[in-house]
């Protein structure tokens, strides 16, 4: 069963992003304010949910929650900086933009970076523990899986419709007779010899 708030003082704001890992497309991330009655049965770590029960959720998630944003940074700025720094600045991009302003920010993971001056308490396995976490991890997967849909249209030879950028087998084959396009991260070690197109 999730938490459904850390403390009950502070307006908290969940944070998580998506596709930290994946070999090709931007890393995003989302920033969630629940109304304090918020509760949904199907609600939890993106990653353990369905991707119809995380599109139904998504909608519900967007309908009642207080404020929402999400965020992604591109491939090009992820190898410029590195995975950490861009999923870190997607997630100060999200919070930025929403619209109630957050008094303490709930972090997945063990990194993070200070946002102006807002405090913030990081969480290992938050997305299943705080309901505000795992709404803003379902927000991020989504939003994320949608843009490679879209992608999958430009570039079909990797099938990101179905590994939506993972470095899975297919996807290391399909890089092996194809090559990278603009959209991979040159920065990650994909293959030991790396062609472009």
């Amino acid at each position: 069963m999730l938490k459904a708030f850390f403390q009950n003082e502070l307006i908290e704001a969940g944070c998580d992003e998506a596709g930290r890992g994946c070999f090709a497309g931007p890393v995003f991330a989302a920033a969630v304010i629940l109304p304090k009655d918020f509760f949904h049965p199907l609600l939890n770590d993106s990653k353990q949910l369905s991707e119809a029960n995380r599109n139904e959720l998504r909608i519900v998630i967007e309908k009642e929650a207080l404020s929402f944003a999400v965020s992604a940074i591109s491939s090009d700025e992820i190898d410029k900086t590195n995975i950490l720094k861009a999923s870190i600045k997607a997630m100060h991009v999200s919070v930025s933009k929403l619209s109630v302003a957050p008094q303490l920010l709930l972090i997945d993971g063990k990194y993070f970076l200070p946002y102006q001056k807002l405090p913030h308490r990081c969480f290992i396995q938050g997305d299943a523990t705080y309901a505000s976490i795992a709404a803003a991890s379902i927000l991020a997967k989504t939003y994320r899986d949608e843009l490679m849909q879209q992608l999958h249209e430009e570039f079909p030879c990797y099938n990101w419709a179905k590994n939506k950028g993972y470095g899975t087998a297919e996807h290391r084959k399909a890089i092996e007779e194809s090559g990278l396009c603009h959209y991979h991260r040159k920065s990650f070690r994909l293959l030991p010899q790396q062609a472009l197109f």
